[in-house]
């Protein structure tokens, strides 16, 4: 399980994810920070596979497959944006 209230304190964006996808190997900072948050453009690369989910803001993103603490990424800003 997840907040699904998560936000980025680096960018300041929300922290959005997509079930059943991961990212593309190809994304890269620019990709999310021009396309963030339109779905329509983000899809072309995003990757369907099942049981995964694809998060991301604007500066940093993550394809999980398993179950994983995020908490541990010190890259990763995200915090629950409180409900």
């Amino acid at each position: 399980r997840t907040c699904d209230q998560l936000r980025c304190t680096a960018c300041d964006f929300r922290v959005s994810h997509f079930n059943d996808y991961i990212w593309d190997q190809s994304c890269d900072y620019l990709f999310f920070r021009n396309n963030m948050p339109e779905l329509s453009k983000l899809r072309a690369k995003m990757i369907k596979k099942k049981g995964a989910r694809a998060y991301a803001c604007q500066c940093s993103w993550r394809s999980i497959n398993e179950p994983t603490d995020l908490q541990t990424e010190q890259q990763l800003r995200w915090v629950c944006g409180k409900h």
